[in-house]
């Protein structure tokens, strides 16, 4: 094959370049695409409100029932006597006592990544029922946002420690903002545990937490 058929096979430079630049920015496309799915910018700006009551447990005592009044017998009624109809007396209202949650720890929040601000308090029901409760919490939005109980001492720098050790995990943060439950599993064992995170899984990395020593 000479030079001039060389030439000829050889793709034009334009062409070459072009095919450079729509593979350019089909990598382009995809890696915004993967980031915008992994950081999720927009949350810097979201704010969701979740306000929840303190949880209480109602137990309700039923009043002992009352004797009832027997109706005269047909037979032994007195004949000049009106008909009578029985009445019984009126049943008094069941008694009902609401029972307070105890108090097992109690911290108020500090910042890690992010703002973090408010209450984080264990309560425990009287059916031995336990909550995480935050009042007036406030925290920035995010990806994969948890909140959990852990055995690490809340506060410092190092934001990435708090599932090295026991970590549990109690669901998604509700919202950024409010006052929230959340309960604890039945079988689970507080004790050591010494903070609530405010985890982003996503990043490993607390937003912000609350000493609570169990």
């Amino acid at each position: 094959m000479n030079e001039l058929d060389v030439r000829r096979v050889a793709p034009p430079r334009r062409s070459r370049k072009k095919i450079i630049l729509v593979a350019a920015a089909v990598v382009l496309v995809i890696g915004g695409a993967v980031g915008l799915a992994l950081f999720q910018p927009w949350k810097l700006f979201t704010h969701s409100t979740v306000n929840e009551a303190v949880p209480a447990a109602v137990a309700v005592s039923a009043s002992a029932p009352a004797g009832s009044v027997p109706a005269q017998s047909p037979a032994t009624a007195s004949p000049s006597a009106a008909p009578t109809v029985a009445q019984e007396p009126a049943t008094p209202p069941a008694e009902q006592t609401t029972s307070e949650p105890v108090v097992l720890a109690s911290g108020t929040f500090v910042d890690g990544e992010h703002t973090t601000t408010g209450t984080a308090t264990v309560l425990q029901l009287p059916d031995g029922s336990r909550y995480l409760r935050l009042e007036n919490f406030s925290t920035s939005d995010g990806p994969d946002v948890d909140v959990a109980l852990t055995d690490q001492q809340a506060g410092g720098d190092d934001w990435g420690r708090y599932d090295d050790g026991r970590y549990l995990a109690l669901g998604d943060l509700k919202g950024t903002d409010g006052n929230q439950n959340y309960a604890i599993p039945v079988d689970a064992d507080l004790s050591g545990l010494t903070s609530v995170v405010i985890w982003c899984d996503r990043f490993n990395v607390a937003f912000g937490t609350a000493p609570v020593s169990l």
